[in-house]
């Protein structure tokens, strides 16, 4: 994009990167996205007629990770406002109609008429300012089930100072402003906060990166 929403933000993508965006990622990654992502998604223990909201969905890259697990009463809706993502996106799953595209904020209250058993979101919720997180839970929290599961796959919580000079280097390199905020606070206190409870979580990278599963209560 090249008029920005939030200006700081990092996950509002030029055109480049958003045509590039699997790519980008490996390559960024040094070729590890691939395999953590699959076993993250491994973890949400999808069943075969979960009805799957993914928020900020790019590419469809985790959503084709998902579908495997469904059967044909299965169904993904992707959300996300990158013409360059929904155009990958709908290539990817024209032949499916389990899987679906919406072009639509996340950063804003929904309305989607209908309740999904999981909502997941990833690398996605850190590039916000705070207050407008709050926006995003809750619109996880509205369209959830009772009992379903909210997904946040992003960073951990650590303290940078901690961290050795060179991952260091590299986090403050690529990362907005928000993220930097985004490792201090502490994401099962705000989650409850908004309804959330019995939480799991699963670490990647050195556990810079934290799969958090969040139960509606």
């Amino acid at each position: 994009m090249n008029n920005k929403i939030y200006p700081d933000s990092g996950v509002e993508l030029n055109s480049f990167i958003a045509r590039n965006y699997d790519r980008v990622m490996n390559i960024g990654s040094f070729g590890m996205y691939s395999s953590f992502i699959k076993n993250a998604i491994s973890k949400m223990d999808i069943r075969p007629d979960d009805q799957i909201l993914d928020l900020g969905c790019g590419t469809g890259r985790n959503a084709n990770l998902m579908r495997k697990y469904l059967s044909d009463k299965g169904h993904i809706t992707g959300l996300d406002i990158s013409e360059h993502m929904e155009k990958q996106f709908r290539h990817r799953f024209n032949d499916d109609k389990r899987i679906e595209f919406i072009n639509r904020r996340i950063d804003q209250p929904l309305n989607l008429q209908n309740s999904y058993d999981k909502i997941f979101i990833s690398f996605v919720i850190h590039g916000f300012p705070h207050e407008i997180r709050g926006t995003v839970i809750k619109n996880a929290y509205n369209h959830l089930k009772p009992g379903g599961a909210f997904f946040i796959l992003d960073f951990g919580e650590f303290d940078m100072n901690e961290m050795p000079w060179f991952d260091r280097l590299i986090f403050k390199k690529i990362e907005c402003k928000y993220a930097f905020d985004y490792i201090k606070r502490d994401w099962k206190e705000i989650l409850s906060s908004y309804g959330f409870g019995n939480f799991a979580e699963y670490f990647y990278l050195k556990k810079y990166v934290r799969l958090l599963k969040a139960v509606k209560q």
